[in-house]
């Protein structure tokens, strides 16, 4: 399988001083949404990702943790963006459902890893993709898990 488009364009900002900024502007670009959590892609790759979104007050909760949501909304991303570098030219995905844990108090710097549970391939009929997605603190320990299913299908 040759690269994605997405794919492609992670590679080429690289080449650049502030690549990865510069990718993760233009992802925000395109869904605006998730800059709010103000994410910086650290890996892409097929059938891998890692981002991560710095320890801001505009995304703690009432006690001074990373806000359940902004979790939620950095595993969304990371899953989807691998979902989208890993896809074949002929399928299409959109995300179906999401079930999460918050297995820590999230403090500090946030780094989501996003993988595919099974492989991603080419089908005649649509499928249900599990993705991983780990989030670990700065320490490296796990805080929050979540199990991201996107809808892959056939484009038409």
């Amino acid at each position: 399988m040759s690269d994605t488009p997405l794919l492609r364009m992670y590679r080429k900002f690289l080449r650049y001083p502030g690549g990865r900024w510069l990718f993760s502007r233009a992802v925000c670009f395109k869904a605006p949404y998730f800059g709010t959590v103000k994410p910086t892609f650290q890996v892409l790759e097929t059938g891998r990702c890692e981002a991560t979104i710095p320890d801001r007050r505009s995304v703690h909760n009432h006690i001074g943790t990373v806000h359940a949501i902004a979790l939620c909304n950095l595993a969304e991303l990371a899953a989807g963006v691998m979902t989208d570098a890993s896809l074949p030219r002929d399928m299409r995905w959109i995300p179906k459902g999401m079930t999460v844990q918050y297995l820590k108090k999230a403090v500090g710097t946030q780094r989501g890893v996003a993988t595919p549970v099974v492989p991603i391939v080419s089908a005649a009929a649509g499928y249900d993709l599990p993705v991983n997605v780990d989030v670990f603190d700065p320490a490296g320990e796990r805080v929050f898990n979540a199990v991201i299913t996107m809808w892959l299908s056939p484009k038409k």
